[in-house]
């Protein structure tokens, strides 16, 4: 019997309602131990800057647009491969025992310890060597984090080249025209209509229907020979399939710098402090660039936005590279409320879209073709890929550097970690489970078409013959006693959007495609507008994307600029225009070097395993601090979740080290394949060390308990 989406969402709903009512309560009153008569750090040292009580409404909104990023919308998505049901599985149980649990327990410690960050945390409760260790890993992971973020925008606006092997056959459909452009020194390129085949080995089932029309280029010396052994035309020598970028897109995303200044200078300059007015004044002009951006396709400017891979790349480090040395005030900010006020709004949206569509779930509850690996994403089983996948949305490392950074300086009262850490966690989850369904509801050949990478994919299917009959039969409509070929759904939304939706790996694209079915169902009159549910969506991921990214980078340039002023004094100054220019340049070129050498095959595993190896830290600390304060005997509450990530991520090192790494030294990707390994290694001795450490803490000999607040660290931590 087919599932529906609606009675998952409303069971989901409520176990997460019962877990905040009932475990955080538990977590406050007895774990953490949340006292309102206890002084906080943004009381204790209110500066108007960095320490300012808040109320927790707005502190729960700052919160949550910091820690809701892309992943909770991309991971989701990448795991539909192994089926719907050990994601959503994964998502719910871990929100509620592991991720909420780390945020919570985070933030309650950095605010009764003055709002120090975790690399400080870990020093002052464990010892040095992990303090030292804790730095070396945070700084690795943000660097793997963003370009995990970062390959998800290129994929979905950047236009690639998809290399065609000589010799194989392109056959044309019978009656087709052959139509060919040359430009002067570029290449000769063919217009090939939809439904041809190509033949890509001799043996049966070694060939495919390319269901949408697309571009082929081959040198200007160069032309497609009939083929001796039958139909069709050979392709010659460093053939390749044209894919375009989108225009469109990037045009609106782009705006979206343009607009955050001017929302900066509004706030802090026209009319200062008018904080709602400002971001109502942004929302509006974000989507007003989303519909300017139909007219782009096809204009005099079109060029300007349709951007190739490495150009899409560049442009993003440029962005970053900017973003991080403006003013907060300037990009950074504005931005924030932009993303919170867009994020909210549309997740609800989402929520409710879901609820009124009520879509059927096209996924199989267990994949029975990738469950124990080979899929386009991940070549492994669900266990441990499927904790490595979804990693935001039921827990993650990176939110214990937003429970330790702003977010403890301005709480008001004690009582107010409880939903702040925990709630603000749940409602994430909440954002996986939408972003799972969006993606479930997608016909199987739809989802598949867009996420197996278009290079790949005749090896891919050759590898899974089942798999590639099972396409096949999802690209027919059963009539009667025969099978009547009907136009493919993805070529019918291509149509429909105006972008090129094939091989566009990443996630992004399928989300974008799933929300703009889920909310051209919900309201049946207004589906003549999908094409601009379809880049509000895409604008809606990259607008958060990008905050991570230039908040990211600056993050990661004060710690650099920590590492440098122990090298010499000056490199440490904030202030110093070149100093701040070199640590950024350093940041950028690390993230931007993996973004342009990798793929999300190979980056979102390890940004996957980075960032919950980056959990397992934050667990370690939070529970030496449940020794260390006499309350050890709820230390379970945290060793739990910890073990069990430390037993996932450590499988999943395994299998990327000794199968995807290792493979890629023998494919002759020799520096690549090295480079990986050390750093999965430097970061597994990493949490081995803290981890080591804080097991000897836990059963060393303490005099009295010690939960007593420390005096914040202020310059460099402060302002990070």
């Amino acid at each position: 019997m087919a599932l529906h989406a609606m009675p998952v969402m409303i069971g989901v709903l409520a176990a997460l309602a019962i877990a905040y009512r009932y475990y955080s309560a538990f977590l406050a009153a007895r774990v953490a131990a949340l006292d309102d008569s206890r002084t906080t750090p943004a009381h204790k040292y209110e500066d108007g800057q960095n320490f300012e009580p808040t109320n927790r409404w707005v502190l729960f909104g700052h919160h949550f647009a910091a820690i809701s990023g892309a992943g909770p919308l991309i991971g989701p998505v990448l795991a539909i491969q192994f089926g719907y049901l050990p994601g959503l599985l994964w998502i719910v149980i871990g929100v509620c025992l592991a991720g909420a649990v780390q945020d919570m327990m985070v933030l309650a410690l950095s605010t009764r310890k003055g709002g120090r960050s975790l690399a400080s945390l870990a020093r002052t409760e464990i010892g040095r060597p992990a303090g030292i260790a804790a730095t070396a890993a945070v700084l690795y992971i943000i660097i793997i984090a963003l370009a995990g973020l970062g390959v998800v925008v290129v994929k979905a606006l950047g236009g690639e080249e998809v290399a065609m092997r000589a010799g194989t056959v392109l056959v044309y459909p019978e009656g087709s025209d052959v139509s060919t452009t040359m430009t002067r020194n570029g290449p000769r390129v063919y217009d090939v209509p939809p439904r041809s085949t190509y033949q890509f080995g001799a043996e049966a089932g070694q060939s495919m229907v390319i269901n949408e029309a697309f571009q082929l280029a081959v040198p200007s010396a160069e032309s497609l020979k009939g083929n001796p052994d039958g139909p069709g035309f050979v392709l010659p020598e460093k053939a390749r399939r044209l894919v375009p970028g989108s225009s469109w897109g990037t045009f609106t995303i782009a705006m979206t710098i343009p607009i955050a200044l001017f929302v900066g200078l509004y706030m802090y300059r026209l009319r200062k402090g008018r904080v709602i007015e400002a971001s109502l004044v942004g929302a509006v002009l974000v989507l007003a660039a989303t519909v300017a951006g139909a007219l782009v396709p096809g204009s005099p400017i079109e060029k300007f936005f349709l951007l190739n891979r490495e150009w899409t790349v560049a442009a993003l480090a440029i962005y970053g590279f900017v973003a991080a040395v403006l003013p907060v005030w300037l990009l950074l900010l504005p931005r924030d409320y932009l993303s919170s006020f867009l994020k909210i709004g549309t997740i609800f949206l989402l929520v409710a879209g879901v609820i009124v569509a009520n879509p059927k779930l096209e996924a199989p509850a267990l994949s029975p073709h990738f469950s124990q690996g080979g899929g386009p994403y991940f070549d492994g089983p669900i266990f441990p890929y499927v904790f490595i996948c979804i990693m935001c949305g039921a827990i993650s490392g990176f939110h214990a550097l937003v429970s330790s950074g702003t977010t403890p300086k301005m709480v008001n009262r004690e009582g107010d970690v409880r939903m702040i850490g925990y709630g603000a966690m749940l409602m994430e989850g909440l954002v996986a489970v939408v972003a799972l369904i969006a993606a479930a509801a997608l016909p199987n050949a739809m989802y598949y078409d867009i996420n197996i990478d278009l290079g790949k994919r005749p090896d891919f299917l050759a590898k899974h013959p089942d798999f590639a009959q099972f396409l096949k039969v999802g690209e027919f409509e059963i009539d009667g006693e025969f099978g009547a070929p009907v136009e493919s759904e993805l070529v019918a939304m291509e149509r429909d959007v105006r972008e090129s939706l094939h091989g566009r790996t990443g996630g992004a694209v399928t989300l974008a495609v799933g929300m703009a079915r889920i909310f051209s169902d919900a309201m049946p009159p207004l589906r003549s507008l999908i094409a601009y549910w379809y880049h509000f969506a895409i604008m809606f991921e990259a607008l958060f994307i990008l905050t991570t990214i230039d908040a990211g980078t600056r993050i990661a340039r004060f710690l650099v600029q920590e590492l440098l002023g122990r090298i010499w004094k000056p490199l440490g100054d904030l202030e110093w225009a070149p100093a701040s220019m070199l640590a950024t340049a350093l940041v950028v070129f690390g993230w931007g070097y993996f973004i342009a050498t990798g793929s999300v095959e190979t980056i979102w595993p390890m940004f996957g395993m980075a960032n919950q190896l980056l959990a397992v830290i934050a667990l370690a600390v939070v529970t030496t601090w449940l020794f260390n304060s006499g309350r050890g005997r709820y230390a379970p509450a945290t060793i739990l979740p910890m073990l069990f990530v430390v037993v996932t991520t450590a499988a999943g090192g395994y299998y990327e080290v000794t199968r995807k790494f290792w493979g890629m030294i023998q494919a002759g990707n020799v520096v690549a394949g090295w480079l990986n390994i050390g750093l999965t290694l430097f970061l597994l001795a990493c949490v081995a060390v803290i981890v080591g450490s804080a097991v000897i803490r836990w059963f060393s000999p303490r005099e009295t308990p010690d939960d007593e607040e420390d005096a914040p660290v202020r310059l460099q931590e402060a302002s990070a």
